[in-house]
């Protein structure tokens, strides 16, 4: 049997803006196209000509972001694992650390699942759907639940792409699933009438399809998996769950903000609702290049950090940022401009025109400063800090939501969203300045301990003890 292919590290050299881009584009190139496919599903669903319809989607896609935003967590443990593994040449640990960390993610998603199932009426009660609407955004998170272990296992699939420095193939699970939806929606939703049901049923295909394209790059070209050893996967738990835990806690705070401004607007009835779930979908299609760099530059800072290329780490921060600012105000300018056509397309009127067109001129704006949040999470995530995303994160998804929507909502709908996008001001920037205190703090960290090259780390060492920083960059931590 030929020997697995080199693991080696390809972000300790060369351009880190490069590295940026490169990754940030590909990988966006996909998401951006699952996105869009998601803002076609809604469009489609507006062409029956039901605006409950619309309002289901939104309530529903609420409660789903818990279940994305959980699946976020996990790949981002499973990058940044890997990364470090690669990043100090240890190729069979690297392998180790990527089978084990697809075990833990289809552990923890299934019983997510379990548990969110019997509890979808009540949740959507909570949110404030009614009535029809009501039932048919059940109906469709019925379908999709038990969906969720199918999800994370694509996205922590892609993760392990990119932290192998391979961004094409990662785009390629994406993409073709995209490429898939813009197929099967139109088919289900209006080919054989399902309306929301269809558009469930295809969201369950489209997901099947990423894990095969997924495992294909992984496995087939890479050979990134080894044989499951439940001795690695033991030792492996700790640091894995050093990660994910805060990467989740960190990644659920964003729904959580989300689900206290559904049902806020839910107050203003259907229409506002649906005005939101389309900005919710503009979103991520306007703005998903930017959701894709937190996740690019991860793999990038977590292969320099087990180099020790500390000087690296601190540019990966800042072009990243760079990239943030300049995509950003380009993106701002282009939805003023054209948020009359996205209103026509969509044929929203009353509240729901009023906030696209308040989220288009105004709100979008405040992604300067989300942006830098992600990118700062991106750090503290990798880096062996992820108690401070989780600070930050639910800082701007309580304290960065619940005052200014409160406030926000005295002046109707459009006062909810304008409250909504302000909070992100404060924690954004705050999160900058604290990732970059930290990455000073890297190699005061590192002081005294061999290179992951020469020697292997003490036993007492805060780098794999689990004590202090939670990073571990020598070869051997007990997991073999």
């Amino acid at each position: 049997m030929a020997p697995p292919p080199s693991q080696k590290a390809v972000f300790t050299t060369g351009s880190t803006m490069r590295h940026v881009v490169v990754m940030t584009a590909t990988s966006s190139v996909g998401l951006v196209s699952i996105f869009l496919v998601d803002a076609i599903n809604l469009f489609y669903i507006s062409l029956l000509g039901q605006q409950e319809l619309a309002a289901a989607i939104g309530y529903a896609a609420t409660i789903m972001f818990f279940s994305l935003s959980m699946c976020i967590g996990i790949s981002i443990a499973t990058a940044a694992l890997v990364g470090r593994a690669l990043g100090a040449e240890n190729e069979e640990q690297a392998r180790q650390r990527a089978t084990s960390s697809l075990i833990y993610l289809l552990v923890l998603t299934t019983l997510f699942a379990i548990a969110l199932y019997p509890s979808l009426r009540y949740l959507l009660n909570l949110l404030g759907a009614r009535g029809e609407t009501l039932e048919l955004a059940l109906s469709f998170m019925r379908i999709v639940v038990p969906s969720i272990p199918i999800l994370g296992l694509g996205m922590s699939l892609g993760a392990l792409l990119r932290a192998k420095g391979d961004p094409k193939r990662a785009m390629y699970i994406t993409l073709t699933g995209g490429a898939a939806a813009l197929v099967l929606d139109p088919l289900f939703i209006l080919g054989f009438e399902l309306g929301v049901d269809g558009a469930a049923i295809a969201t369950f295909l489209v997901r099947i399809i990423l894990i095969i394209v997924g495992f294909w790059g992984v496995q087939k070209v890479h050979r990134m998996l080894a044989k499951p050893d439940l001795q690695a996967i033991t030792a492996n738990m700790r640091s894995f769950m050093g990660i994910a835990l805060p990467a989740m806690a960190t990644q659920l705070a964003t729904p959580v903000g989300n689900f206290y401004v559904t049902r806020t607007i839910a107050e203003f009835g259907d229409d506002a609702v649906a005005g939101w779930a389309i900005v919710g979908r503009l979103i991520p299609v306007a703005f998903g290049v930017i959701f894709a760099l937190s996740g690019a530059a991860g793999p990038i800072m977590s292969q320099n950090l087990g180099a020790r290329k500390y000087d690296r780490v601190t540019q990966t921060m800042r072009d990243s940022l760079k990239f943030t600012l300049i995509y950003c105000l380009a993106v701002w300018a282009l939805l003023a401009l054209v948020n009359p056509w996205i209103i026509k397309l969509f044929g929203a009127s009353g509240d729901a025109a009023h906030l696209i067109e308040l989220f288009c001129i105004y709100v979008a704006g405040s992604f300067l400063f989300n942006g830098a949040l992600f990118v700062a999470n991106a750090a503290f995530n990798n880096l062996g800090f992820p108690i401070y995303a989780t600070v930050f994160n639910w800082g701007r998804a309580t304290l960065g939501v619940i005052p200014f929507v409160l406030i926000g909502k005295a002046y109707g709908a459009e006062g909810v969203l304008i409250g909504w996008g302000l909070g992100a001001v404060i924690f954004g920037f705050g999160s900058v300045v604290v990732a970059f205190q930290q990455i000073k703090k890297l190699p005061e960290r590192a002081a005294g301990i061999p290179s992951p090259r020469q020697f292997p780390p003490s036993a007492n060492s805060p780098f794999t003890s689990g004590k202090g920083a939670s990073f571990t960059v020598g070869e051997n931590d007990g997991e073999h």
